[in-house]
C-alpha cells in the first residue's frame, strides 16, 4: 500500500512539474515606449505556444520623442542574448541592459555619438548606432562603441557622415559576418555600405543606388543576402521587396529587384533563421506580406494578393521580429495598441495568436528571443 502511495505521489509530482514547464516562459519580446516623460522597455514573456503575457517595465534612463521614428532597429540584442540595447531618441543617448533569469538590469547610458539615435546593431563586442540628427537641426551620422564584458559602452568612433547631411535614414545593421555595416536612406534612395576592421572601426560609406524607391527596413538572409523593403513613398499598392549581394568592398548588386507585394508602405522586415522565408509589414494596408527566399537570394511572393496575414483594421503594423526558434512572428501594431503574434507554418503561412495589449501609440522597436 505504501509503495502504491509513493508511486501515486511521484506521478502527481511529475505531472505538476510538466504542467509548470508548459506554462514557463520560453523567451521574451521587447518594445520601447519612446515616451517623452521617460523612455522604458516593455517586457512580454513568451510562452512555449508563442503566446505573450505582459511583464516588467524597465526604465531606459532617458527620454523618447513621443512619436514615430521612421526607423527599424530601435532595439538590438547580441547573438548570445546576454545584452539588450535601446535608443533614447529624445535624449540622444543609448542604453544597455543585462539579460538575466530575473529580467533586465540597466547597465549603462551613454551619449549616442550624434543626435536623435533611431537604430542599433551589434556584432560580437561592437555596437553601432544610426543618428537621425538632421531631424533636430544636425546631421545624419553613425557612431561605434565597444561592449565590455559587463555591458558597458565605450566610444570607438563618432559622427561618421552618410551620403549627405540629411538623408532620411531608416536602419543600420551589420551583415552576418560582421565586417560590413549597411544603412538605408529613404530620402535619397541610397544604400550605404561601411567596411569594419578588426578593431570595430568603420570606414566609408560606399554609396549604392537602391533598386526601388524609399528603401526602408532590411535583414540579412542565410547566405548573407541583403533583403530590403521598398516603400515607394507610400504609393498605393506600390510596395515591393528587393534582394542583393553585397561585396566585401561595399558594392551592391541586385538579385531580385523590386518584387511587388501589391500592398502599401512595406517598411519593416524579418527573416527566419534558415533563410527560407521573409516577412514585411505593410503599414498603410494593415497586413503582412511573406516571401520565399531561394538559395541564391531570389524572392517569390507567397500569396498572389500579397496578403499572408492581416493585422486588423486600423492596426498600422510597424516593427516585426521573429523568435529565436523561428516558430513565431511578432508585429508591433500601436494603432490598436497591440503586439500581434503569428505561428509560422512549414510553408511560411501565418496563423494569428491572441494579441497582447498595453502598447503606447509612441512605441518603437520590437525584438524577440
Amino acid at each position: 500500500m505504501k509503495e502504491k502511495l509513493k508511486c501515486t505521489l511521484l506521478l502527481s509530482a511529475l505531472m505538476i512539474f510538466a504542467s509548470l514547464q508548459a506554462f514557463a516562459a520560453a523567451g521574451a519580446v521587447y518594445t520601447l515606449t519612446n515616451s517623452t516623460s521617460g523612455n522604458a522597455v516593455l517586457v512580454f514573456n513568451r510562452m512555449p505556444n508563442g503566446q505573450l503575457t505582459a511583464g516588467a517595465t524597465i526604465s531606459a534612463g532617458g527620454n523618447g520623442t513621443g512619436s514615430g521614428l521612421g526607423n527599424q532597429g530601435a532595439l538590438a540584442m547580441d547573438a548570445a542574448n546576454r545584452f539588450l540595447f535601446a535608443v533614447n531618441a529624445g535624449s540622444s543617448t543609448i542604453a544597455s541592459f543585462a539579460i538575466g533569469d530575473n529580467g533586465l538590469t540597466l547597465r549603462d547610458v551613454v551619449p549616442s555619438g550624434g543626435l536623435q539615435p533611431i537604430s542599433l546593431t551589434v556584432s560580437g563586442n561592437v555596437l553601432y548606432v544610426l543618428n537621425n540628427g538632421a531631424a533636430v537641426g544636425g546631421s545624419d551620422t553613425i557612431a561605434g562603441f565597444s561592449v565590455t564584458a559587463n555591458g558597458h559602452l565605450k566610444p570607438i568612433v563618432s559622427n561618421l557622415p552618410l551620403s549627405a547631411a540629411s538623408v532620411g535614414p531608416a536602419q543600420i545593421s551589420f551583415n552576418t559576418n560582421g565586417n560590413l555595416l549597411v544603412v538605408t536612406e529613404k530620402a535619397t534612395n541610397n544604400i550605404d555600405i561601411f567596411t569594419v576592421d578588426g578593431h570595430g572601426v568603420a570606414v566609408g560609406p560606399v554609396v549604392n543606388p537602391s533598386a526601388g524607391q524609399t528603401p526602408f527596413g532590411f535583414a540579412f538572409g542565410k547566405r548573407n543576402q541583403l533583403l530590403v523593403s521598398d516603400a515607394f513613398g507610400g504609393g498605393a499598392n506600390a510596395g515591393a521587396m528587393s534582394s542583393y549581394i553585397v561585396s566585401d568592398a561595399g558594392a551592391v548588386r541586385a538579385i531580385s529587384a523590386t518584387v511587388p507585394d501589391n500592398q502599401t508602405a512595406p517598411c519593416w522586415v524579418a527573416v527566419t533563421n534558415d533563410g527560407r522565408f521573409m516577412y514585411t509589414t505593410n503599414t498603410a494596408t494593415a497586413n503582412v506580406s511573406g516571401y520565399s527566399v531561394g538559395f541564391g537570394g531570389s524572392l517569390r511572393l507567397l500569396n498572389a494578393s500579397g496578403v499572408t496575414a492581416s493585422t486588423g483594421t486600423g492596426s498600422k503594423p510597424l516593427d516585426a521580429t521573429i523568435s529565436n526558434d523561428s516558430r513565431y512572428l511578432y508585429v508591433l501594431t500601436p494603432g490598436t495598441s497591440n503586439v500581434q503574434g503569428f505561428a509560422i507554418g512549414w510553408d511560411g503561412s501565418l496563423t494569428a495568436l491572441t494579441p497582447v495589449g498595453g502598447i503606447p501609440a509612441s512605441a518603437s522597436g520590437l525584438i524577440a528571443r
